[in-house]
């Protein structure tokens, strides 16, 4: 069943990948970076929304729990990385031949799971539920923003599918309990977090 899995996850990694051409490469591996002239103005906007939203206390509170959700993430995606020790695809002899290499630099030798997918949909899920009630928009801006960035570590032949979808599930799920947590503190008793 395993195995069954794995060769799943390969067929449709080396399908998603195969997809890109040299025209794409430079985009998705911009859009794979940490910080950039894309992700950049997101942060700062988020920053902005979030002092106006709850003004300086709550922003710093909130900051604290967001940089706590992203160390989480990080270091969870490192132990597991190390533990269940899946080799990236590109690390990974047999498939690595069969696919596109875009970025010619593999990163770590362990793949499972992706920490830019998991910390991508932390940040936006977090957001998303900090302003549903405010501004729904958030949710549909910030869920295409992680999906990119998510389908560019396949793209650019990093991860494959199920590390992405593995991410996402890690990501999803911490930052509803840091929301949940967050909630919690009496400086936010009185405020409309969901």
């Amino acid at each position: 069943m395993l195995e069954e899995l794995i060769k799943i996850d390969q067929d449709i990694f080396l399908y998603l990948n195969g997809l890109g051409t040299p025209a794409w490469d430079g985009f998705w591996m911009y859009l794979s970076r940490t910080l950039s002239l894309v992700t950049i103005p997101i942060y700062v906007f988020l920053l902005y929304y979030t002092y106006r939203s709850f003004g300086v206390k709550k922003t710093i509170y909130i900051l604290i729990a967001v940089a706590a959700l992203l160390l989480t993430t990080e270091q969870l995606s490192i132990i597991v990385k190390n533990s269940v020790a899946r080799l990236r695809p590109c690390h990974d002899d047999e498939i690595n031949l069969l696919m596109r290499n875009v970025k010619n630099h593999c990163g770590g030798k362990f793949g499972y799971f992706s920490a830019h997918a998991a910390n991508s949909s932390a940040l936006a899920v977090f957001f998303s539920l900090l302003f549903y009630k405010k501004n729904k928009l958030f949710l549909f801006a910030l869920a295409a923003w992680t999906l990119l960035v998510s389908y560019s570590r396949i793209y650019l032949g990093v991860h494959y599918p199920l590390d992405i979808i593995t991410g996402l599930t890690v990501g999803i799920t911490l930052s509803c309990l840091y929301i949940f947590l967050l909630k919690k503190l009496p400086v936010f008793k009185s405020s409309h977090l969901i």
